[in-house]
């Protein structure tokens, strides 16, 4: 017992110092892993990613990517450097590529490198769609995300630990009933919900990188309508899912609009 109560105090202590302040908004964010560690195995990775996947360049649909790609780049060092955080940047190697690949998916890893894949542009139907996937994506990689989620996976482990030794005398029965009840209750209660709000939290930040690179956030409705239409209502329920339902997604975008136009017109951005 007293084992599990050292190493409780311990996760707490270190929890408490190993934070970070979002760059984007302000926030303090758990951060148990350096981005120089995480860029270097994300660079590492897209490397591999690229040499076993048909990459599709010199197309009309690759040139696009590339285009609202760089919009976006100039969008978020825009927003960064009137914050103060432009620092936040340092070690990003910007890349877009266009993949050969019918999944609905678009994916930007710590550092900038960014994929979209060619299943994903039929949805995107145009530069506004695309630019409001690149603008969830990058945002992503602004708001340290990645960092944040492998921070709350490290603990989680931690944690494991700490119920494991709490329990550490008792039957085999109750140490794997605890640490099956520990599994699901931080996943659900913790993982879970941990990960709906970074996608929120991306869907604002990406609606605001987006206006400032020129695109209206409106647009960015018919984009989800168009992705809700395509999965035809066969998400997991919001509770038990990494991403909140096309519903409410939709729902918090329209309510974010405004502040998205009102962030651009900072910069000159305007809409009718």
């Amino acid at each position: 017992m007293k084992k599990g109560i050292f190493l409780g105090v311990s996760l707490l202590v270190l929890i408490a110092i190993a934070c970070s302040t979002n760059p984007v908004t302000g926030k303090k964010t758990l951060a148990l892993v350096s981005n120089s560690e995480i860029f270097a195995s994300s660079f590492s990775q897209y490397g591999e990613f690229l040499k076993t996947n048909k990459v599709i360049a010199g197309t009309a649909d690759a040139k696009r990517v590339e285009t609202v790609g760089m919009k976006i780049r100039a969008a978020a060092e825009k927003l960064l450097q009137s914050r103060g955080t432009q620092g936040q940047l340092q070690g990003y190697a910007w890349e877009y590529k266009l993949v050969d690949n019918k999944e609905v998916n678009a994916w930007c890893m710590p550092g900038g490198k960014i994929v979209f894949y060619s299943g994903i542009l039929p949805i995107c139907k145009d530069e506004a769609g695309m630019a409001t996937v690149m603008g969830h994506e990058v945002a992503h990689a602004l708001a340290n995300h990645g960092q944040q989620r492998m921070s709350a996976g490290l603990a989680q482990q931690v944690g494991a630990g700490v119920a494991q030794a709490a329990v550490g005398g008792k039957s085999a029965e109750t140490q794997a009933l605890v640490m099956q009840a520990y599994g699901i209750g931080t996943t659900v209660g913790g993982m879970l919900p941990f990960s709906r709000s970074h996608e929120t939290e991306a869907d604002e930040i990406g609606l605001i990188l987006m206006a400032i690179a020129g695109y209206n956030p409106e647009t960015s409705i018919a984009f989800w309508e168009r992705m809700s239409a395509k999965s035809g209502g066969a998400a997991p329920a919001e509770l038990l899912s990494t991403h909140p339902s096309d519903a409410t997604r939709i729902a918090n975008l329209k309510k974010m609009i405004p502040k998205a136009k009102a962030e651009a017109a900072k910069f000159g951005v305007t809409f009718k």
